[in-house]
Formats: C-alpha cells, structure tokens, sequence
C-alpha cells in the first residue's frame, strides 16, 4: 500500500473515531441539525473505517505468522496463514481504493428528471412516453418515490415534454448517467413500407438543492404567472388558478408546476426545480474548461451529446460511451436499468482510480 493512501486512511479513521464520540455527547444530541449532519459524515465514513480496520487486522495476523516461521513446528502453519493474509490484503486493498474515490457531493441528492421529445415528431413524443415509464418502473423497483410536476401531451400519445421529481435513496448517484441524447430506432406503427425510423430525446437528471435559498435567486428577477392545470387532476382541475409558471428573466428560464392543488405548494416546487436548472447551468459551465483537459470516459453529461441507442427489431440496447450492447431492450424498458447502470458507475469509478493512482 502507497504511504500516501495509508496516511489517508489513518485520517479518516481518526475522523470516524471522533465522530462516534461526538454522537455520543448530549449537547450534540440536543442540535438536530448537527446530529444530523454528523450522521451523515458518520454513514459516510463507517465503510471506510470497517474495511481499514479489517486491513490492519490482517496485517497483524500476517506479522504473527512471519514470527512463527522459524518455529519447526508451526512453520506449515504459518505458510498457510500467510497465504489466506496474502489473499485477503488482494481483495480488500482495491476496496479501499475505492472506498477512498472522491464522493459526488450531489450523489445523495433527489432529482429533477426532464424528458424532452426530440427529432421525429410524433414518434419522439411516443418514445419520450417509453422512457418515462421505463425510469419511472427503475424508480418503483428501487423503492423511490416519483411525482409528475408538468406534462406536455403529445397529440398521438406519450409526451412532448414532462419533469418527475424522483426522491429516495441515492437517486443522483445511480441516475447522473443518463443525461444526454437517447436516440430510438424502429418501425412506427403509421409506417406502411416497414421502414425503420430514427427519433430521438433528451433526458436531463438535474439534482435538487437542499434549499432553494443555496442558489442566490434575486426575486426581482422572476416573473410568475398562475393559470389552471390542465389533463386528468379529478374534480380541481380547471376550477382554480394552481398552476404556477415562474420565469427567470436573466436567463430566460422557465420552469412550471401543476402537480399539487395547492398554490402555495405549487409555487415552491417551481422554485425548487429553477433553482436546479440554475446550478446546473452554472456548473456546467465551470466543467467546460476542465473537459477540455480530461474527458471522463462515461462521457460529460452534454444534453446534446448521443449516449444511447434503443434498437426496437433487433431488441437491442447500446450505450455508446462505454460500447455496451444489450440484447434485452424489452427488460431495460420495463424498469431493469442496473443492467446498463452498473456498467456505468464501474467505468466511472475506474477513471476515478486512475486520477487517484495519479496523484498517489
């Protein structure tokens, strides 16, 4: 092991140490939002500290053995101990690396997920229906719970556009992925000539901010209008002004909200999804320069950038960053999207290894 990852995980389990004592302290009990906070550095870091301390323990048990090499008769005993303390620093030695990867601070964070029909018409608004059921299966699965927040039907069914807030556990950690140009290929059914067409769609994931006060949103520059939901909503819709359309006049943002019967609530959740687009917007805008040096291999994020191809005729699914081809396109649009999601992550975290085999 590099002394400069050893000196690492020294700190880190000096932190958990310190961490769990302080948890322990009323005065820290009493403080919600410190308990809190500490909870999370704690579930943050316990992992580590487990897998660090079942290193050193090998280590020990390694030293032992060495020590008992000499002995005549504990000699055979100490090759095998050796051999299991060699086999296991193998296998804990690459998680600890990984253990140790730089953590996304927005991978806990819920989502705004944003499907846009593209190129195609009418076959991109059916296609953008496709994928939004097939996240909001991914979502069921996993036990996360989504909402609607606005829908744009299109006129020969799935959607124009539509924006799903997605809150659960690890949401942005499993979803950042999925933010490009997912392009589909197949036969509509308005097709006579059995020809095969082309459309595509954006997905945006967009984490939420903890608060929408975190993203410095001058009201002065908002211009908000009600009007009433439209679509299936029960006896309410239509009846009140609930929907809320805010417009960020510097940027020209415009976000909208139609899912609660409430105003009030309505109005919030605009501005939690303005907020997101405006961090977003800005963070990739400081990304720029840096992709320029070193392109992660799963690729930007670029809304513009093609990521994945849905091949209907030949039950195909292909994710281009990665070169990953699946022949279980009826699977992954029912909600199995691990299957293209670990891949992923995988190849994410092998970049991140390679930076950190760098600096070590």
């Amino acid at each position: 092991m590099k002394p400069s990852i050893r000196r690492r995980l020294e700190q880190i389990a000096e932190r958990f140490a310190e961490i769990t004592a302080l948890l322990a302290e009323p005065e820290v009990q009493a403080d919600n939002d410190r308990f809190r906070e500490l909870s999370r550095e704690y579930a943050r870091l316990e992992p580590v500290a487990q897998a660090w301390q079942a290193w050193l323990d090998n280590e020990r048990e390694r030293a032992s053995a060495e020590a008992m090499l000499d002995d005549p008769e504990m000699a055979e005993l100490a090759e095998e101990t050796l051999a299991e303390t060699r086999t296991r620093a193998e296998a804990l030695l690459p998680e600890l690396q990984r253990l140790l990867l730089p953590r996304d601070p927005d991978d806990e964070r819920n989502v705004f997920l944003e499907i846009r029909a593209g190129t195609g018409g009418a076959e991109a608004a059916l296609f953008a229906g496709d994928l939004l059921r097939m996240y909001l299966r991914y979502a069921e699965q996993r036990g996360w719970r989504a909402e609607v927040l606005s829908e744009s039907p299109g006129e020969h069914g799935g959607c124009k556009e539509v924006v799903v807030r997605i809150s659960g556990r690890d949401v942005y950690s499993r979803l950042k992925f999925e933010s490009g140009t997912h392009r589909v290929q197949r036969v509509p059914e308005t097709e006579s000539q059995g020809r095969i067409h082309t459309s595509a769609c954006t997905v945006a994931i967009l984490p939420e901010a903890d608060e929408v006060a975190a993203i410095e949103i001058d009201p002065g520059e908002l211009r908000i209008d009600t009007f009433r939901a439209s679509g299936a909503g029960g006896q309410h819709v239509n009846k009140t002004d609930s929907a809320v359309r805010i417009t960020h006049l510097p940027t020209g943002t415009v976000v909208e909200c139609q899912d609660e019967r409430s105003q009030h609530k309505n109005k919030a959740r605009a501005l939690a999804l303005l907020a997101a687009r405006l961090k977003d917007a800005a963070e990739r805008e400081a990304r720029q320069s840096e992709a320029a040096e070193r392109r992660l291999q799963v690729g930007s994020g670029d809304r513009s950038e093609r990521i994945r191809t849905y091949n209907f005729p030949q039950n195909r699914v292909t994710d281009h960053r990665i070169n990953l081809t699946l022949y279980k396109l009826d699977e992954i649009l029912m909600g199995a999207l691990d299957q293209v999601i670990e891949p992923l992550m995988q190849e994410y975290q092998a970049e991140q290894l390679a930076r950190l085999g760098e600096e070590a």
